[in-house]
């Protein structure tokens, strides 16, 4: 368990050097058109979706480190795919494993850590322990988003040849993983009671429902941050260094948040939990809303700003949820849950590609509706978060406080 703990940080890393980040929108609207681009993310994101729950289960049944270990063949045939490029059937294929490579590790990360900690008899570690793989994943994020930028100034397909050695990579750090130890199994009708038990429980249904709504208002600028970028720098004059930039505003955008991570313990010690999680919420609705208003240079820095509220939400999110879990739903509540934002999100990409021209670059004047759109219905949400967080319990009363076990 000492060696999961010691190795999963550098997991994080390694599975985090996605090379293509900066310029997969690009890379698919310079083969396809851009509402096929979008839905190539809508199928990744479906993709992700149908192997959410049967992975989630599968590691709860079969186990951790098998179930990490299915990522990575996953994630090389996807970039193997879309390295040779094709037509939309065979990038959607790609898409189709790609979604299934991050469903496999969906929650069963995090789940392998915590059940290592616990066995070490350091569960109370959970915070810290998450912030510092947080810290790895985003400086791996920054370091791959910058260098896939330049790589695809020379190559478009090279990004994706960097990711598929990186994936390959984390496979062999997932072989150096042990199974931790789990409480005692039960049937699978009792495992499914203490799931449905467990999506009734107040502080849980709380933490859902501000980790979809910030799913969806995290991957929205994700989407749309590259086609707003080229938008913004050709009416500058300066299209030819699209890739670039984005991979450049990728790369400061993980690192400051790697600097934000920095302060978040302190900062949740001084706000509480539910406020630091509101705040993070609120600075999603702010840039949305940024955006919305303009697309000039300027706005482009904002963009660096996209996963600060990550940091300051993800961790702690994943850190409070994990007690109140029992070892045979764990990793199934957490596939649950992506499930559902990657579903709402999907949804929203398709009502966006629907109003989105096919012969032509995604225009400005479609993405300000959709993102004018998001920041309204953002308020409301968050004042809906806001005025029941305090029924909920969202601050533990108790270090091992533990609703379920």
């Amino acid at each position: 368990m000492k060696r999961n703990i010691a190795l999963y940080p550098w997991f994080k890393f390694v599975q985090s050097l996605t090379f293509w980040q900066a310029t997969w929108f690009l890379y698919f609207e310079s083969n396809l058109s851009a509402s096929e681009a979008i839905l190539l993310y809508v199928i990744s994101d479906i993709a992700t979706t149908t192997f959410e729950v049967p992975s989630g289960y599968m590691s709860d049944r079969l186990g951790r480190r098998l179930t990490l270990s299915a990522s990575g063949p996953s994630t090389v045939a996807a970039t193997v795919l879309l390295i040779f490029g094709g037509d939309f059937i065979q990038f959607a294929v790609a898409n189709v494993l790609l979604g299934a490579g991050a469903a496999f590790a969906s929650g069963t990360d995090s789940s392998i850590l915590y059940e290592s900690l616990r066995a070490e008899g350091r569960e109370t570690e959970a915070e810290a322990a998450e912030l510092k793989s947080w810290r790895f994943s985003f400086v791996a994020l920054a370091f791959s988003a910058l260098v896939g930028g330049v790589f695809a100034v020379y190559d478009p397909g090279l990004p994706y040849v960097a990711t598929a050695l990186s994936a390959f990579l984390a496979l062999m750090i997932v072989t150096q993983f042990s199974e931790p130890p789990h409480r005692k199994q039960v049937s699978h009708r009792e495992n499914l009671g203490v799931l449905a038990a467990s999506l009734k429980q107040p502080t849980l249904v709380w933490l859902l429902c501000l980790t979809l709504v910030m799913y969806v208002f995290s991957h929205t600028p994700f989407v749309f941050g590259q086609p707003f970028i080229r938008e913004a720098l050709t009416a500058a004059g300066y299209a030819a260094q699209t890739t670039v930039v984005s991979g450049a505003v990728t790369f400061s955008m993980m690192l400051i948040s790697v600097l934000v991570s920095a302060i978040a313990l302190p900062l949740r010690g001084r706000l509480g939990l539910p406020n630091t999680l509101l705040l993070a919420f609120c600075m999603q609705i702010a840039l949305t809303s940024a955006l919305a208003m303009n697309n000039g240079l300027f706005v482009i820095a904002l963009l660096m700003l996209r996963m600060e509220p990550d940091s300051l939400s993800q961790p702690f999110i994943k850190a409070r949820i994990q007690p109140l879990l029992d070892d045979g739903i764990r990793a199934t509540y957490m596939s649950v849950q992506s499930l559902a934002g990657r579903v709402l999100f999907a949804i929203t990409l398709s009502l966006a590609a629907a109003r989105t021209p096919d012969d032509v670059p995604l225009p400005y004047a479609e993405m300000q509706t959709i993102l004018f759109a998001s920041a309204l219905l953002g308020v409301t949400l968050f004042l809906s978060l806001a005025l029941t967080s305090r029924r909920a319990r969202v601050e533990p009363e108790d270090k091992d406080e533990s609703i379920l076990l």
